[in-house]
């Protein structure tokens, strides 16, 4: 049974709508059977189990099975050179690597980075806006091509150091990258693993290039930081420095062009929601909260595993077992939240699992509220009697990194 509805979770033909299935789910908190993995469906459990220290991230604590769905259609990230990123390690490296990272990202030591940047962001924001008009018209704009997939790259290019000369190159790489996480099932594999593999490559030594520079010359930037930084930790090794810088373009813009992509769907599917986020900016706040619950960008963690065995719900889960905790359905488990299917941003309590939590929880998670919350409060302040124009629209084949990939609307107009 719980193989079943996995592969339904898998299957391309759910991906607009997978929240039955995780309700289906939820009737056994904790269920397996067969070869396949164990699967935790309930927020308490998951909850619970992303703070465990004896749950382990790194793969190569994982005993492989032919029963798990998720290596037979490749939706995992995709192969690479560079070691794992903190990611996908454990204590005590991921500890290491994460501090470093975090120094000259958020507090302690840099309290005050991603503060620093809203007036950058609102400049981004207001300049992708503005770009909607001079493009095709006003009768059928896509959302996705034309401002939630460049922002945030255009961001992460900021926030790293990239000249402003080489972000068009990041743009391009960025989208590679995110086919590769996202397969296409009528694509030929072998071309689209080369492809991923080939842009790997001019990334890192792009990247490779730019710590050099950085080394000799530094500036006030992310990876002039972690190039040159000395901290109690020591410093980071130019494949950690890439590794890292990796993980904070891919996984940084790939979650957050989801988070503004379902934010606007969700709003444009609840108009006098959206009406209120015109006329109160200050909504964005607790609806970005309300949307991490309600139709979160990553839907599931796959593949972690037990460094010893325990018990969950009552379950013995072996040592090295592969575990997916479905955090899209935790964040709708009605033990947790009333009437978790309505989106009401005027919940009193709004603890979800968007973020995930624990040691793995969001790195960049400041940032994606931020951008969120201005991205979707613009939106709704400048496009005129905004209409869905294809509802579902069309979805990524991600089941992992669920957003849609096109978002056609239509608008009266764009106000100054």
């Amino acid at each position: 049974m719980t193989q079943a509805i996995l592969r339904e979770i898998i299957d391309y033909a759910n991906r607009a709508d997978p929240y039955p299935l995780y309700e289906e789910l939820r009737k056994t908190p904790v269920s397996h059977d067969g070869d396949g993995p164990y699967v935790i469906s309930t927020y308490y459990e998951i909850q619970s189990l992303l703070h465990d220290p004896r749950i382990s991230s790194d793969r190569r604590n994982l005993t492989p099975t032919a029963g798990d769905p998720l290596a037979q259609t490749g939706e995992e990230e995709g192969e690479t050179a560079l070691p794992p990123s903190f990611l996908g390690l454990d204590p005590p490296e991921h500890d290491r690597l994460r501090r470093m990272t975090n120094r000259p990202f958020g507090p302690p030591h840099s309290p005050h980075r991603v503060h620093d940047m809203r007036g950058e962001l609102k400049g981004i924001v207001s300049g992708l806006v503005d770009g909607i008009v001079a493009a095709d018209g006003l009768d059928r704009i896509d959302l996705v091509d034309q401002f939630s997939y460049p922002f945030p790259v255009s961001v992460i290019c900021r926030l790293l150091g990239v000249p402003p000369e080489d972000e068009p190159r990041f743009h391009v790489w960025a989208d590679t990258l995110a086919a590769s996480l996202d397969p296409d099932p009528d694509a030929d594999p072998s071309q689209r693993h080369k492809g991923s593999q080939d842009t790997r490559m001019e990334l890192g030594m792009y990247l490779a290039g730019l710590i050099e520079e950085r080394r000799k010359n530094p500036g006030d930037d992310m990876l002039s930081h972690l190039a040159t930084a000395d901290t109690p930790d020591g410093t980071m090794t130019t494949m950690e420095i890439l590794s890292t810088s990796a993980l904070l373009l891919i996984a940084g813009h790939e979650t957050t062009v989801n988070l503004i992509t379902n934010g606007m769907l969700t709003l444009l599917r609840h108009p006098e929601i959206l009406q209120r986020l015109r006329e109160d900016p200050g909504l964005a706040v607790p609806i970005v909260e309300e949307l991490l619950r309600y139709e979160p960008p990553v839907q599931l963690l796959p593949q972690r595993s037990p460094l010893a065995e325990i018990e969950v719900g009552g379950v013995t889960i072996p040592k090295g077992a592969s575990l997916w905790l479905i955090l899209a359905s935790g964040n709708r488990d009605p033990k947790r939240f009333d009437h978790p299917d309505r989106f009401d941003p005027d919940r009193g309590d709004i603890q979800h699992l968007g973020l995930g939590s624990g040691i793995h929880s969001c790195f960049g998670a400041p940032l994606a509220r931020l951008e969120a919350q201005l991205a979707l409060s613009e939106l709704a302040r400048r496009l005129e009697n905004p209409q869905l124009l294809e509802d579902p629209p069309p979805y990524r084949q991600n089941a992992v990194l669920r957003g849609p990939r096109h978002l056609p609307v239509s608008c009266d107009g764009i106000r100054p």
